[in-house]
């Protein structure tokens, strides 16, 4: 079944890479004329962030009790990102993969979806870092408008929700009972009229809530034992979004163009921006578009502001996603399960 699940996947890879083939033709002919020799540092710095986001997994699963290689976070992280892109929503999540993970090694696949969730949420909070720096230079220079303050207040939104249901949790499993099952409930109403039936389940709404607040509860211990606990994997959230603003900069290298230090958190913050908020997976279309407009509109000359919006987009997008179908591919030949093996915090 897992074989057939996987191959699944890679049929709707394919499509994927056929139906966005221009756009691949386009960034490869980009990237031909650039100076390579950056090129291959935005290379080298990409690899780093690929390896700082599995670092950024094994750091949050520490705090919750749960230990498990760097190389195999990697590969489950990258293989997630292919599996959010290239699957239409709601057949196959990347968090199944996490999930298929722990249930294989002994350990809480609900726990693993709390992992993401804090994850996540150090994500947002750190974007929202960057965002309040580039709104500052786009209202400096008079060019802030409505779009990216609606945008900004969805992300906080985002973050807001996801905070209140760990907060929750940290303070009582009987809080975050309660929330979610009036949550569950209140989705089941409006969605019941057209389903006919319940669409979430109140039962796994118990369940979430006991194993969930039983994680959280132990992260708050550790955490005024020890506030590392958290600042490392929210440090590590934060050089996540340095790294990938290394990579822009590096292009405006690579294809000789000048840049002010504004222009360059700005026009990096507002295209992650649109990412989060996309409706696209991965922001494809969207991001291309928002982000040569914005470097347009500071002064950046529009060819310019295209090849490098290509270039980025080639290094942060396409190459994660081309790793991620090989790591898609270590998942599928490795052992269907691993017995007698066990997950727990190392001592």
């Amino acid at each position: 079944m897992r074989k057939f699940i996987i191959a699944v996947v890679f049929f709707f890879g394919v499509v994927f890479l056929i139906t966005n083939f221009a756009q691949v033709e386009a960034v490869v002919e980009t990237l031909q004329r650039g100076d390579w020799r950056f090129l291959l540092l935005a290379l080298v710095v990409q690899g780093f962030w690929l390896v700082n986001v599995a670092a950024s997994y094994r750091a949050i699963y520490r705090a919750l009790g749960i230990f498990e290689p760097l190389e195999q976070l990697f590969v489950l992280a990258a293989a997630a990102t292919f599996v959010n892109v290239v699957t239409p929503s709601g057949i196959l999540g990347g968090v199944t993969l996490f999930a298929a993970q722990a249930k294989r090694r002994g350990y809480s696949p609900i726990r693993v979806t709390l992992a993401g969730m804090i994850n996540l949420l150090f994500e947002y909070l750190a974007i929202l870092c960057v965002v309040v720096i580039g709104l500052i230079v786009l209202f400096r220079r008079n060019d802030l408008t409505a779009a990216e303050l609606i945008a900004t207040g969805i992300v906080v939104l985002l973050a807001g929700m996801l905070a209140t249901v760990l907060i929750l949790g940290m303070r009582s499993e009987h809080a975050l009972n309660r929330a979610l099952t009036a949550a569950t409930r209140a989705i089941n109403r409006v969605l019941h009229p057209f389903l006919r039936r319940d669409y979430l389940s109140e039962q796994r709404a118990h369940e979430f809530a006991h194993d969930a607040a039983s994680g959280l509860l132990e992260l708050r211990e550790d955490f005024r034992k020890d506030p590392a606990t958290l600042a490392w994997p929210f440090a590590l959230a934060l050089s996540n979004r340095a790294l990938l603003l290394t990579v822009f900069f590096l292009m405006f290298l690579a294809f000789k163009t000048p840049f002010s230090p504004g222009t360059l958190i700005a026009g990096f913050a507002i295209g992650y921006l649109f990412l989060i908020v996309s409706p696209t997976p991965a922001g494809i279309g969207v991001v291309e578009g928002i982000m040569t407009v914005t470097l347009r509109s500071l002064n950046v000359p529009l060819g310019s502001a295209a090849v490098i919006t290509l270039a980025y987009r080639g290094f942060t997008f396409w190459l994660p996603l081309l790793v991620g179908m090989v790591a898609l591919r270590v998942i599928e030949r490795s052992p269907a399960s691993v017995p007698g093996q066990r997950a727990d915090k190392e001592s």
